[in-house]
């Protein structure tokens, strides 16, 4: 079974991707953005829970009216030098106001935790053979941010006054 962090604790993974169930027996499923599009009315009246995962150039906006169904929304980064989930995350959150479970998948790693959660991340899928211990850490690399985000954290502006 698969692992990840989700509110800064080891969990076991209970979503599945389609592709590892594709009949639906696990009742969670993470959908790609494409599918979803294409069979939205057919897995919208699926009775179990659904996720959706955005690639960097899937457009948000366009699961704007989704969140009634969807819970969980995955945002694939493709390395250290792909920023847009960062600005996809505070889309979901600020503008579309979404309230499930954002999940960073794809290649992240332990230094870019801190700024996801800022983010508004809350779940994060690292690589297989990541150490999730050592990861867990990262929340609490800084104390204070310089920039207000979504997280609401304590930055050196609010602090000093």
């Amino acid at each position: 079974m698969r692992r990840l962090i989700k509110q800064r604790e080891i969990v076991v993974d209970s979503w599945r991707y389609i592709d590892e169930d594709p009949v639906g027996r696990e009742r969670a499923l993470i959908l790609p953005f494409a599918r979803w599009k294409e069979e939205r009315d057919r897995w919208w009246l699926w009775d179990g829970k659904l996720g959706v995962k955005l690639g960097p150039t899937d457009p948000v906006a366009a699961l704007e009216h989704d969140f009634l169904r969807v819970s969980l929304v995955a945002i694939e980064f493709g390395g250290m030098a792909e920023g847009r989930g960062y600005t996809q995350a505070q889309l979901l959150r600020k503008r579309y106001k979404f309230t499930g479970e954002l999940r960073a998948v794809g290649k992240i790693q332990r230094d870019q935790l801190f700024y996801m959660a800022r983010c508004g991340f809350d779940a994060f899928e690292l690589p297989e053979g990541a150490d999730l211990e050592a990861a867990l850490t990262a929340f609490n690399d800084f104390t204070v941010a310089y920039q207000g985000a979504v997280d609401h954290g304590l930055t050196l502006r609010r602090r000093a006054s």
